[in-house]
């Protein structure tokens, strides 16, 4: 299943970097300004994969369908912007993964539904992604993921066929965007997945519990 790959792509948060603690205090800020008291951080982390839409609810009870969502969006982006580097890291074992990759001499990259105005800043204080190829945003295209195109992009700028790329993610919308665009789809356990997500219905083609099987998955083919 795995013979012919040319290049691995990766979703970003909940699968490459754990951003949970930042995202969350991001929105628990939002709670302290209203003079509510703060969450445990065990109450925004199954939502992270959900950003902004997942934290604010989480802080504030609210979905979009609220009549000010869109300020509220806003003003969580500019909290997360003050501290979005301050406590995130990559998953124990990426680098690990990583290394594998270039040491295989497969080119990587990452494709986020995360904008460009987070995903950029995230990308320079990292020493991780100083190897990607490709860094696709969510607003790299018209589109954002479960569409396809942004996988489709990451695969024209690698000049690689998209039906010889793997993609990995953590949330069903990547295993969707994968097979959508014709990849080989591996779905990480180990990030946030959400509290009824269930990966085993997600039709990935494998199913990986830590960074380090994905090279395994690769060995084997």
């Amino acid at each position: 299943m795995f013979t012919d790959i040319k290049a691995v792509l990766f979703d970003l948060d909940g699968t490459l970097i754990d951003s949970a603690p930042d995202l969350g205090a991001a929105a628990d800020k939002m709670r302290v300004v209203r003079g509510l008291p703060s969450l445990p951080m065990a109450h925004y982390r199954p939502m992270a994969g959900a950003g902004a839409r997942g934290m604010i609810e989480v802080a504030l009870g609210l979905t979009p369908e609220h009549a000010n969502f869109d300020v509220l969006r806003e003003e969580f982006f500019k909290n997360y912007e003050q501290c979005m580097t301050q406590q995130t890291y990559a998953f124990d074992g990426v680098h690990d993964l990583i290394s594998g990759l270039l040491t295989q001499g497969l080119p990587w990259g990452v494709v986020t539904n995360k904008s460009k105005r987070f995903t950029d800043p995230l990308m320079r204080s990292m020493l991780l992604f100083e190897s990607a190829k490709v860094v696709i945003s969510g607003d790299t295209t018209p589109h954002a993921k479960p569409h396809p195109e942004p996988l489709f992009e990451a695969a024209r700028r690698l000049a690689i066929e998209p039906t010889r790329c793997l993609y990995v993610g953590d949330d069903e919308r990547d295993i969707v965007a994968g097979r959508a665009a014709g990849m080989r789809t591996v779905a990480a356990t180990y990030g946030y997945l959400g509290q009824k997500a269930d990966p085993l219905q997600w039709g990935a083609h494998a199913i990986i519990n830590f960074p380090a099987d994905l090279l395994q998955l690769l060995h084997k083919a």
